[in-house]
């Protein structure tokens, strides 16, 4: 998939704000600071459109990056870190809920791991409701360049048991620095477009 336009075109914090042109739509979800900056960065061939961070939890939008005109990549808040008082946590987590059981447009959602870690419970409670919702999702496994390789089929085998990963959900081992899986995650974007 060659990457010629990409827009971040709307910031949003409630439904009246998200796109309305019925384009596809692909949902990044992930602690705070699981890497998704660089992986958006990574998937669409920019150094910096999507700010990385050294405060976790900076994201506190809805942002959709409108890509070759044809699809979004929608970067949603990270779980997890954002120190947010009780109040913002529940409307952010209602505004999360009301997108993903209610969005139309929304296609797949990439959820993002560290791959060094051990799922966290928040990863799993994300995991399982995506699952109870049907909503199609991919395990992005970020990192794996900071894992030794004798160690990935221990990581791996981790992951899959920790989330219980259902038949016909992918699982992609990624890295922003040596662009392990992006050729993978790009021709998931164009199946699913083609698909539709």
């Amino acid at each position: 998939m060659k990457i010629q336009s990409v827009d971040l075109t709307i910031s949003a914090v409630r439904e009246s704000q998200y796109p309305t042109d019925n384009k596809p739509e692909f949902l990044l979800v992930g602690r705070s600071n699981v890497g998704k900056s660089s992986f958006i960065n990574t998937i669409i061939n920019r150094k910096n459109l999507a700010r990385t961070s050294a405060t976790p939890g900076k994201t506190q939008t809805i942002n959709f990056y409108l890509v070759n005109d044809a699809f979004y990549l929608v970067d949603a808040p990270g779980y997890g870190f954002a120190k947010l008082g009780k109040k913002e946590k529940k409307k952010f987590g209602l505004m999360m809920e009301d997108y993903l059981t209610n969005r139309p447009n929304l296609k797949q959602v990439f959820m993002l791991i560290d791959f060094r870690n051990k799922p966290t419970s928040d990863d799993v409670l994300m995991y399982n409701f995506l699952q109870h919702y049907h909503i199609p999702v991919t395990i992005v496994a970020t990192k794996v360049d900071k894992v030794g390789i004798t160690h990935h089929q221990k990581q791996r085998n981790l992951i899959l048991k920790e989330l219980e990963l259902t038949l016909g959900n992918d699982f992609i081992l990624f890295s922003n620095v040596d662009k392990t899986g992006k050729d993978l995650i790009h021709n998931k974007i164009q199946r699913t477009i083609i698909d539709r």
